[in-house]
């Protein structure tokens, strides 16, 4: 998986006004500005972008982010 397609995953998840992928194909590093986080702590919205990755997630398509 690119970093781009790991981006097009989120920005279909998420309502975003701004996502950054890097990785290297294995591990991602994403930084998202979304609405959808308003009034959650870093770590809820840390669960919410990966329940919505979850399927990816669980399937190995997608290891680390």
């Amino acid at each position: 998986m690119t970093p781009e397609q790991v981006k097009a995953l989120i920005e279909a998840a998420l309502p975003c006004e701004q996502v950054d992928v890097e990785g290297d194909g294995h591990h991602f590093y994403a930084a998202i500005i979304s609405s959808a986080f308003a009034g959650l702590k870093l770590l809820e919205r840390h669960r919410l972008v990966k329940e919505r990755l979850k399927v990816q997630l669980d399937s190995g398509e997608l290891h680390a982010l």
